[in-house]
């Protein structure tokens, strides 16, 4: 019996041509959706005969009450080695392995550049004001040589930001509950002394944090009015750190200079969302990890990990994360 794959939140149509699926061909028919699917019926009804589900990164949630309606159901390959909307305790009482890939960090620290600087130099304004035969010219740029970037985060992502901002001639400082001296002095950056300072110095703050209890809310209404007026905000981690009330009061009131997200509490956006219209903000559809090199090898391992399965040797399979993970 022949088994069959659904291929989630395939927007692009190209999950199936980056990645040579022929391994599985003689034994999977693959089956991609590049349409979102909105609610538990929905997804449960067009998952009914898939015996494989391969989903990106935390797009589609999978707890326990999913599960349990999808009875053919024995392998879900997720994107990532860290998914924290899979219900591990219900997959394993139902016979369901979950396995993951590795992932690039290169794509989102350069998402991340690509929206400070977008911010910074008014590209999308500019840009549409050439092409709509606007006005010549309606933004004055900000510097980035001798300003300085607050990185929330100092891991694998938050360090490799650092490393750029330092070669624009930026101070860069970085804070987070967990970040040590020695961590700051590898990187070459500041240790701040504490969030509110940073906050309270930074031209622009970067958010590179891992979302769990200590870090969902981190930036609320008290935190955002540290931000000076001209600052600017990034986030390309997770919507939860940012209170996202806080952030459009403070976009539609003028008191920073501008935003830069990538990531938002529903996903994809619904038509009406106020994100969409929000002021001052450069939004994108969630592209951190986006990238043609990202994508074969998210879809080429994901083959890899179908493989195995079948050959009754799972690889990387995800372990269940802790309850309250630590910010990096």
């Amino acid at each position: 019996m022949r088994l069959r794959c659904a291929v989630l939140d395939d927007y692009q149509r190209v999950a199936t041509e980056v990645a040579d699926w022929s391994p599985v061909a003689d034994s999977v028919d693959v089956v991609p959706h590049d349409t979102h699917f909105p609610d538990e019926d929905a997804l449960a009804a067009a998952l009914a005969d898939a015996d494989i589900v391969v989903t990106l990164r935390e797009r589609v949630p999978f707890p326990g009450s999913l599960i349990a309606r999808l009875p053919r159901l024995k392998l879900i390959v997720a994107s990532g080695m860290r998914n924290s909307v899979i219900d591990y305790a219900a997959a394993d009482a139902h016979g369901v392995t979950v396995c993951g890939t590795t992932s690039s960090s290169t794509p989102p620290v350069e998402l991340t550049w690509a929206l400070l600087l977008g911010l910074a130099r008014g590209i999308v304004q500019e840009a549409n004001g050439v092409r709509e035969g606007g006005p010549w010219q309606r933004t004055v740029g900000a510097d980035l040589h001798g300003r300085r970037l607050g990185l929330l985060g100092l891991g694998k992502i938050g360090g490799r930001v650092a490393q750029v901002g330092l070669a624009f001639g930026m101070e860069v400082s970085a804070w987070s509950q967990n970040l040590t001296r020695e961590r700051a002095d590898e990187v070459g950056v500041e240790l701040a002394p504490s969030k509110e300072e940073l906050l309270r110095s930074a031209d622009f703050v970067s958010v590179h944090l891992a979302l769990g209890e200590r870090t969902r809310g981190l930036l609320g209404p008290a935190e955002l009015s540290l931000l000076k007026p001209t600052a600017y905000l990034v986030n390309t981690s997770r919507a939860a750190i940012v209170d996202q009330e806080a952030l459009l009061a403070a976009l539609h009131e003028g008191r920073i200079a501008g935003a830069g997200v990538d990531v938002f509490d529903t996903e994809p956006l619904p038509a009406d969302h106020p994100m969409r219209t929000a002021p001052r903000l450069l939004a994108t559809p969630h592209l951190g990890y986006v990238s043609r090199a990202n994508y074969a090898t998210y879809y080429g391992q994901a083959v890899e990990a179908i493989q195995a399965y079948l050959a009754g040797s799972p690889v990387r399979r995800l372990p269940v994360p802790a309850a309250a993970p630590s910010p990096v």
